[in-house]
């Protein structure tokens, strides 16, 4: 949920901190988003990393993706 309008970007990274893909870069109005990621062929199971920023926050987290 987006408190206020804002500037969105999210993106996801390796276990070294190489970014792999952005998922959101875009401004965006006040309200709550989703964002459904499909999963390219070629990513690898394995631990990564995704990253919110939206205006002055910012939170990381971790994601275990398993084929």
């Amino acid at each position: 949920q987006l408190p206020a309008s804002s500037h969105v970007t999210l993106k996801l990274f390796n276990q070294l901190g190489e970014e792999v893909e952005t998922l959101v870069n875009e401004y965006q109005q006040a309200g709550s988003y989703s964002t459904l990621y499909i999963v390219n062929s070629t990513l690898a199971s394995g631990v990564y990393f995704y990253t919110l920023h939206a205006g002055n926050f910012t939170e990381t987290r971790k994601m275990i993706l398993l084929k």
